[in-house]
């Protein structure tokens, strides 16, 4: 089975933090590329290891990024 899941990469000191909000979870690496592929690794280790009753648990259907536009004091 194969799924199109989001990841949201964002610099993070001195590397980068890639998140699945689909799944929740995330990893990082010191370039894009590498945030992205180690992301894809622990997405690939979690499908190996959690039980379908899990993957329908933590599977969040509809994922929506968007910009908002917020006033600050």
């Amino acid at each position: 089975m194969k799924y199109h899941l989001t990841a949201i990469i964002e610099r993070e000191d001195d590397g980068y933090v890639a998140l699945c909000p689909e799944l929740d979870i995330a990893s990082q690496g010191d370039s894009i590329g590498q945030a992205r592929e180690n992301l894809r690794e622990a997405l690939e280790l979690f499908f190996e290891t959690a039980s379908p009753k899990e993957v329908k648990f933590r599977l969040h259907g509809e994922i929506y990024i968007t910009h908002l536009e917020v006033g600050a004091a």
